[in-house]
């Protein structure tokens, strides 16, 4: 608990058996952290087996592959059912450091912010850490558009270490956001649409073999995605369009949809 709020941290896994003890290991090391739950997205290694031994942990796998974006509807539909007050997305790679669990949960907490995101870029040591250089040009290319586009003035948009407090999660219509990778970039898009303030924590970062990437294919598909995700949110904003990730801000709030290719729920404590 922080300040008599509940703290859950979900982590949407795939192929993360080698990494996944380790990282849970952290997270629950930060003492702020009352429950963990691991969303195993039809892996073909150990996952699910192994997150079934962890303490403290509810572990749910999909029957099929949903896809990432699909993976954070269920956590973060599981971490509302499950009584969350404030919620942490650390992936099971192990890339992001779990040790800013207790600084992002403190600034949702004390009520400072709804949104705290961990920024590669703050610091300026994202390519020393090991960003690949490509990956490092798009990222600002993209965020410096994004910003223009979306009026904020973020340092990235792009990662995946992210917190919320309850009542914006349940604001969000993540119901209507894409299931692979640019669900992050709409989830983001959407809080600032909403009128919400994103604190940034500067984060380091670790890049090796068993922290999950996307390639080059992918990554070109993210990047039109966000591009595609700005231009929708700009055009909704001038009454040009009705989108279906950003509609209209009087409108009934929207709480992420049970994903209905999924399996048992088991619970260790």
């Amino acid at each position: 608990m922080f300040a008599d709020r509940k703290v859950i941290v979900v982590m949407p896994a795939y192929n993360a058996a080698r990494t996944l003890l380790q990282t849970h290991a952290e997270v629950l090391a930060q003492g702020v952290v009352d429950l963990v739950i691991v969303v195993d997205d039809a892996s073909k290694d150990e996952t699910t087996a192994l997150a079934n031994t962890l303490p403290q942990t509810i572990v749910h796998t999909h029957k099929k592959n949903l896809g990432y974006g699909g993976n954070q509807k269920s956590c973060y539909r599981l971490a509302l059912e499950h009584g969350a007050d404030i919620v942490v997305m650390v992936h099971p790679d192990y890339q992001y450091t779990p040790k800013l669990l207790p600084a992002m949960v403190s600034l949702i907490g004390n009520g400072l912010y709804s949104c705290v995101i961990g920024s590669r870029i703050l610091g300026g040591r994202a390519v020393v850490q090991g960003m690949p250089w490509w990956k490092y040009v798009a990222n600002r290319g993209l965020t410096f558009v994004e910003n223009i586009v979306l009026g904020a003035k973020l340092s990235e948009y792009h990662t995946g270490y992210r917190a919320f407090s309850r009542k914006l999660i349940e604001s969000l219509p993540l119901a209507a956001n894409g299931d692979d990778f640019v669900f992050d970039n709409q989830m983001i898009a959407q809080v600032i649409y909403y009128g919400h303030s994103i604190a940034e924590v500067s984060c380091p970062t670790r890049y090796f073999a068993e922290a999950s990437s996307i390639n080059l294919r992918r990554s070109i598909k993210y990047g039109f995605g966000c591009l595609a995700t700005a231009l929708a949110f700009r055009l909704s904003r001038m009454g040009l369009i009705r989108s279906r990730l950003f509609p209209p801000i009087d409108g009934p709030p929207v709480t992420p949809a049970p994903q209905t290719a999924s399996a048992s729920t088991a619970e260790h404590r």
